[in-house]
């Protein structure tokens, strides 16, 4: 993964995921990855990408941001991630397959 770390908000309601994505650009050098994403029952969320420290301060302004405007259902970091999780990220693409030893 070309990414130190993976960041997610997960929100109840797309109004409170556009403020608190908003916020997570605003505060802290990072990357949206792609599209935001809804899984039904009006929980959508958003990804970003970055260095630790920044994804850790964007998500923690994302998920105050958009817990002002409706239920933040989760907001994580994932420090160096695994480089296949890239694999499972919107708008990623496919990995180089990897020699068998």
């Amino acid at each position: 993964m070309t990414k130190q770390a993976v960041g997610i908000l997960e929100t109840k309601g797309l109004t409170a995921l556009v403020q608190g994505t908003d916020a997570i650009l605003k505060a802290a050098n990072v990357e949206l990855t792609g599209p935001m994403k809804g899984v039904g029952s009006a929980l959508v969320s958003s990804i970003v990408t970055g260095d630790v420290a920044a994804v850790k301060a964007g998500i923690e302004a994302g998920a105050e941001a958009a817990g002002e405007f409706g239920e933040v259902v989760s907001a994580h970091v994932i420090a160096r991630p695994h480089e296949d999780t890239e694999t499972i990220l919107p708008g990623a693409k496919p990995a180089a397959k990897r020699a068998k030893k």
